[in-house]
């Protein structure tokens, strides 16, 4: 199943979803106010809309997320990939340390997880 698409502020509104499911559309309501500045009816409409969407569920008033944070989060970052470097993930790479310094346990971090896929190559 592919993730659907989340829109900047609904990915807000999902921040808040993930930190704080299951959660009863009410309080989420109370959420978005202080956190977003939403009012009620902002928050109702996007817990429609993404409900139409396949992202969450309300059933008896209890909100809680169908798709993951991460889930989103490796969609979006595909996506980037895909169309600003044409997908080539070392470009992105390339371009993301020219611009960030990494620190020493950032690129451990890293040399792990590069380490761990190679592995899982295999067989």
């Amino acid at each position: 199943m592919s993730v659907p698409k989340i829109f900047e502020s609904e990915y807000r509104f999902c921040l808040i979803l993930w930190e704080n499911e299951p959660v009863k559309s009410g309080r989420l309501v109370e959420l978005c106010r202080e956190k977003l500045g939403w009012s009620k009816a902002t928050t109702y409409t996007v817990i429609k809309r993404l409900r139409e969407r396949g992202v969450l569920k309300n059933e008896d008033t209890v909100v809680t997320s169908l798709v993951s944070k991460e889930e989103v989060q490796a969609e979006e970052l595909e996506e980037l990939v895909d169309r600003v470097f044409e997908g080539n993930l070392p470009s992105f790479v390339a371009a993301f340390t020219r611009s960030k310094k990494l620190s020493q346990e950032e690129v451990d971090e890293l040399r792990k997880l590069i380490d761990s896929y190679g592995e899982g190559e295999d067989g």
